[in-house]
This record gives C-alpha cells, structure tokens and sequence, in this order.
C-alpha cells in the first residue's frame, strides 16, 4: 500500500530515499504507533514525517503530498489561501450530551471535502457556535472547539474528541513559503546553510565512540576520551543600512540580525546610511562621535570573513556615483569605490534586499548596486536567504 505514498512524495520533490521508506516501514511493523489508543491517521503523519523528511524547510511539500495520497487529492488541491486567525480565536468551548451528540449528522468523506472547498470560496467572516461555517465552539464539521461525529479540524492545538478525519492540510509551516515573510526562526533555518563545524579549545565533551574502542582495546577497563565541543567557526561581517527608506523594513531586519547573532559565534556588525563611504558606526546614537574609518575595518579583518550587505539600495544614483552624493556629508570618495574595496577585501560576499523583488527594475540605484555587487544580490526571503548562503558556503 505504502509504495504509492513513497512515490507521491518523490513526485512533489521531496528528497525520500529508499532507506527512508525502509525505516518508516519498520517503525510500522514493530508498533510504533499502536500504542495509547491504537494506530490513527495524527500518528501516522508524524510517524511518516518523521522517518521521511530530513529537512524541516520541507515540512510544507510534506503536508501537500499527504493530503494529495490520502483521499481528497482533487479537491484540496486548490485550498490555498489562509484561514483568518480570527475565525479560529477561542472564545467558548462547546459541551454537548450524548443525546445532542448523536441528533448531529456526519458526512461522508467526499460530501465533506466537497463541502469544506464550498465553505473556503463562501466565507468572509468569523462564525461562532453554528453549524455550516468554519469557526468555532459549534457543530460545523470545519473549524476548532466544537463537536461533529466526522469532521475537519482546523486551528485546534490538540485533539479533544478523538472524532476528526482531517488535520494534516492545515499545514502550520507555511511560513517556509518562499514568498512569505520570515520569522527569526525560520531566517536560522536558512543560515545554518552557512555553517562550518571544527572541534577548538579544551577537551570538554565525550567522545562516546573513541571510548567505546579504547575501553575495548583496553581489555574491558574503562577508558574515557574527550574532545573539543563543536563550535561554528564561520566568521561574519555584517553590514546594514540604516535610517531612511530602511525605516519600513526595521521589523524584518530586526529579525535576521537577532537570527545571525544567534547562529554566528564570530559575528561583527557595522552600521551605514543608504551607500557605504568612508566610516561606519556601531552604536546609532552616536554615529558621529565613535566611527569607524571603512579602511580600518578592512584591514582589521580577514579575507575569511564573509561579507553580507543588508540594505534595500533604494536612494539617488549620485549617492553612489558621485563624490560629496552623500545626503548627510561631502564624501570626498563615490560610494562605488568603496563598494569594491570592500568587495575585493573579502571575496566571499552577498547583498541582501529586503525591499520586494518585484519592484527592484524600476529602482536605477538597484541596478546600480546589483552590477557593483556582480549580481550576487538576494531578497529577503527564504529562498533568497538560502540562495546567498548557498553562494557564501562555496
């Protein structure tokens, strides 16, 4: 039965190897999931999931490849848009007797998907305690902290009644869509492309399989090896731009900048306004007053750093073509040369957009800086985060 699920999987490009499927059908056999109530399609999910997909960016492929094999495939195949957090807030709980339990008709399963697709093309709005619409504390089949003998649930943490047939095409990681908006968690998921491990320092961790073969080369007698913990020794130099048109992006960058200081161990960041001249700052309440000459900083640091812009490169071409461009300063130097110190004091760089990339062609100065940047130029996104660090990894 399970090979026509393993062949749905690949064919929505899902990286499942055959060990893989070899490993969910052993988990199967030996009863994983058969205990606290016997085998259901909540377990099984997680069951499949977990021995199938390594990687968690493609939780979202998953659940569409899911809900595509089990039955429905045609129908759902067109639920795409969000439901409104709104329609789901729990507000009240619905309590029922067995008697107003079983007056409630069920549906059979195509009746219900047929249904659910009707719902999602008719509703605009919250509904509360009825029984049609998706909302909640009602008899509807569809929605969350109601009662139906056979329904979808959608928006509820946990089961109550044990009486759903549908939870999976909920898909709760979503966000890994690579034209939503990210969260600090999901932009570390894209940065861990840019991880390099090595074991430096004290010998402080167990080294559990050189152990195990010297405890065994020792006759028996115990003896213990350490090494060094695994520290990333990838070095960043991150440089963001600040003020300005960057005032509506402050959320997001905000958020990648949390995410690198947590992924980075060697992380060192300066800030700029709109083009890079000839300082920068750490702290913006005192740019003036403690800055950093851009040729200090490229002698300070090594061509091992890898270099990353942040900065939606939206401001006038003579901010960068010209010398005294600059909105607050007479630049003595154009911001393109400095753009190219930088870039060929550390090889290894990429620029990141937060502005949409939809609107980039009919921005000049983006133009600009992309042939400044050798097109190595990504959106704030998480194909384009993905992207950059892919080219920074090389």
């Amino acid at each position: 039965m399970l090979i026509n699920f393993f062949y749905t999987l690949r064919a929505a490009k899902l990286k499942v190897s055959v060990k893989e499927y070899l490993t969910l059908l052993e988990a199967l056999q030996a009863g994983v999931i058969d205990d606290d109530g016997g085998p259901s399609v909540d377990k099984f999910y997680y069951l499949a999931r977990t021995s199938l997909v390594k990687d968690e960016t493609q939780f979202d492929k998953f659940d569409r490849a899911f809900a595509a094999y089990f039955k429905g495939v045609e129908l759902l195949a067109g639920f795409t848009q969000d439901v409104p957090l709104d329609w789901l807030r729990k507000t009240l709980e619905l309590e029922l007797s067995a008697e107003d339990k079983a007056a409630i008709d069920k549906m059979g399963w195509d009746e219900l998907m047929e249904t659910l697709k009707k719902r999602f093309e008719e509703q605009k709005e919250r509904h509360e305690g009825g029984s049609r619409m998706i909302g909640t504390g009602g008899t509807s089949p569809f929605g969350a902290y109601g009662y139906n003998p056979q329904g979808v649930r959608i928006g509820q943490a946990a089961e109550r009644n044990k009486s759903a047939v549908k939870v999976w095409d909920q898909r709760a990681y979503k966000d890994y869509d690579d034209t939503k908006e990210l969260g600090t968690r999901t932009i570390k998921v894209a940065l861990r492309r840019l991880r390099r491990f090595a074991r430096e320092g004290a010998a402080n961790e167990l080294d559990l399989g050189d152990t195990i073969h010297s405890t065994a080369a020792n006759a028996g007698l115990l003896d213990i090896k350490m090494v060094p913990e695994r520290h990333n020794k990838v070095k960043v130099l991150l440089l963001m731009d600040v003020g300005g048109t960057m005032d509506e992006h402050i959320h997001r960058v905000e958020e990648l900048f949390s995410a690198s200081k947590t992924e980075f161990k060697h992380l060192e960041f300066f800030y700029f306004h709109n083009c890079v001249y000839d300082f920068m700052w750490k702290n913006n309440r005192r740019r003036f007053g403690e800055k950093l000459a851009t040729w200090d900083l490229i002698r300070k640091y090594g061509r091992d750093y890898k270099l990353i812009f942040v900065g939606d490169a939206t401001m006038s071409p003579y901010e960068i073509l010209q010398p005294g461009g600059s909105v607050e300063y007479n630049n003595e130097e154009a911001g393109a040369e400095w753009l190219q110190r930088l870039t060929n004091a550390f090889p290894k760089f990429a620029w990141i957009n937060p502005e949409p990339q939809g609107v980039w062609q009919y921005r000049q100065s983006i133009a600009i800086v992309q042939q400044l940047m050798n097109q190595r130029m990504f959106p704030l996104s998480l194909a384009g985060l993905e992207g950059a660090m892919r080219l920074l990894s090389k």
